[in-house]
């Protein structure tokens, strides 16, 4: 039989296990990461482009330092990227820099779904050039395309929206050519290698696989892309830049090959939680020759060059912490 002192001594201990219990429960949540059951999400590019294994170095570096999920996702490019991290369908996505502030001010094919000011940059990545391969020999420079077979890039491509860009700049559609075609970057060079397209458009960072199984392959060769439109383009849209393909680093191509780009950009959004993007941010940076390995595009990046160039929106908190923190940029409220 249980003791008078045993009951009361049970009875306190109840009693205080159902106070720490009450206690707990009134606690408010402790700031930080943001509990998810799901992974971090990161909107890429297609299987032969240079998104898709850059996205998988920066989720497989988050992975590595922090132990949390992270899904690199094969997507359509930009324009899906863009459209996935506004919605909230992706935490960040890798969107070409012009397609960045399209985004961000509602220009262009975000035009009529208005601007959305809650868009955020996290760092830059590496240049991409325009860039036009043609089979042809008749086709040296960008007006020799017109009345040919080209390929101007599936929807929700980057490199659609900034060819749309130059034709408009020059007074013209996709109309001036016999066909426009809408293949995938995998698929356009074995498309041109069986006589079926006479030139493709891609913007992308160099070497680039596709663009190198082309020059072999089939005898492509690139060109340049310059002149009165493409000069005005530059003056109204400052995220474009002259860009020089070095000669030799294709086949059939022994000269520079002249053009114009962007640089590639990891966006997200001000909501995706501040200790998730600080924490990517770290490990990309703190690993970086580890991350410039992923692919020879980002071999000449240099931390400033990624918090300075093709940034055309604003940055997010988590990222612009870790840049004070290491005196990448200076404490809010000095200069920038």
């Amino acid at each position: 039989m249980a003791t008078t002192q045993g009951i009361q001594v049970n009875a306190k201990i109840r009693r205080r296990c159902v106070s720490l219990i009450v206690i707990f429960l009134m606690l408010p949540a402790m700031p930080g990461r943001a509990e998810t059951s799901q992974p971090v999400t990161l909107g890429t590019g297609g299987v032969t482009g240079v998104y898709l294994p850059v996205g998988r170095e920066i989720c497989e570096l988050y992975r590595q330092a922090t132990g949390f999920e992270c899904e690199a996702i094969p997507t359509g490019g930009s324009l899906y990227n863009a459209n996935g991290v506004r919605n909230g369908d992706l935490d960040f996505g890798i969107v070409q820099s012009d397609i960045q502030y399209a985004a961000l001010h509602g220009r262009d094919a975000f035009y009529d779904s208005g601007p959305d000011p809650e868009l955020r940059a996290v760092f830059s990545l590496h240049a991409e050039a325009f860039t036009v391969v043609a089979k042809s020999p008749g086709i040296q420079q960008f007006d020799d395309m017109i009345g040919k077979r080209v390929n101007v890039g599936n929807p929700g491509s980057g490199h659609r929206a900034t060819l749309d860009a130059l034709l408009d700049m020059r007074g013209e559609t996709e109309d001036i050519f016999a066909l426009a075609g809408e293949l995938k970057p995998e698929d356009m060079t074995r498309v041109m290698c069986n006589d079926r397209l006479d030139a493709f458009f891609y913007v992308v960072g160099h070497p680039s696989q596709a663009i190198e199984d082309a020059t072999r392959r089939c005898g492509a060769h690139l060109v340049n892309v310059t002149g009165p439109d493409v000069d005005a383009l530059l003056e109204r849209d400052p995220y474009y830049s002259v860009t020089v393909i070095p000669g030799g680093t294709y086949a059939n191509t022994p000269f520079d090959t002249t053009t114009f780009g962007v640089r590639a950009t990891l966006m997200t959004r001000a909501d995706v939680d501040e200790q998730t993007v600080y924490d990517l941010v770290k490990a990309v940076f703190e690993r970086f020759d580890t991350f410039r390995r992923a692919h020879p595009s980002l071999s000449t990046l240099s931390p400033q060059h990624m918090i300075e160039s093709g940034l055309t929106a604003p940055l997010h908190a988590g990222a612009r912490r870790y840049y004070e923190e290491v005196g990448l940029l200076p404490p809010s409220g000095q200069g920038r």
